[in-house]
């Protein structure tokens, strides 16, 4: 990989152009429709598709991370030092706040603002779990036996977590973070952050503990 300033500036620029997608397209399908599954749709294709872009065009430069669960995760497996991991962290929160002014500012919306749609309750919280769980997995797994295959094995399962997840997958703190800066379709109260982070922390560990023993090499028979 990049020296360390490119990959930051790699993981700061991925984290803006997600969460620009992901606010921006949902301003945009709000703005065309009040049917919110094909709201939802056009914001789902919108992200999957992003993911895969921005993945493969910087996934060579700094992994593309674009989230702090991931960047814990490559860290507890020894691909980030702490004080990498610790200046990830920062950029991709700092990213996506920027992303989600850049969408307020495309579409006119005033660009401070905090979100007031609600996103609470156990069944929210345990789908930002199984969400952030199987981002990890499928990341360890594609890792593992075809790395060349990350970028569109993350895109897909992201589109399709957006409709089998209660909570709409956000499976990535730092977008959980912006995207209560934005009172738009795509936001979440700054109350109702902390404990979604939360969840996908939790997940995130989950899956690097099963993954870590379910992708151990093979033991050869003797």
């Amino acid at each position: 990989m990049a020296d360390l300033s490119r990959r930051l500036a790699a993981e700061t620029l991925g984290t803006a152009l997600l969460l620009a997608t992901v606010v921006g397209s949902g301003i945009m399908a709000e703005t065309l429709t009040q049917d919110i599954a094909l709201a939802l749709l056009c914001n789902t294709l919108a992200t999957g598709a992003i993911l895969v872009v921005l993945i493969t065009m910087l996934g060579p430069i700094s992994g593309a991370h674009f989230n702090p669960a991931v960047s814990l995760v490559m860290a507890m497996r020894g691909e980030l030092k702490g004080r990498e991991l610790g200046l990830y962290i920062l950029v991709q929160i700092m990213g996506g706040m920027v992303g989600v002014w850049i969408a307020h500012a495309m579409f006119a919306q005033p660009l401070l603002q905090a979100s007031t749609h609600i996103r609470t309750g156990g069944s929210q919280l345990l789908s930002e779990g199984v969400a952030t769980f199987g981002l990890i997995a499928v990341i360890l797994a594609g890792i593992r036996f075809r790395t060349e295959t990350v970028p569109w094995l993350v895109g897909l399962y992201i589109t399709a977590a957006y409709w089998f997840t209660a909570s709409t997958s956000f499976a990535n703190p730092a977008v959980t973070v912006a995207r209560a800066l934005s009172n738009t379709f795509a936001g979440i109260r700054p109350v109702d952050a902390p404990l979604f982070i939360l969840a996908q922390f939790l997940g995130a560990l989950l899956a690097l503990a099963l993954m870590g023993w379910l992708l151990q090499p093979q033991d050869k028979p003797a």
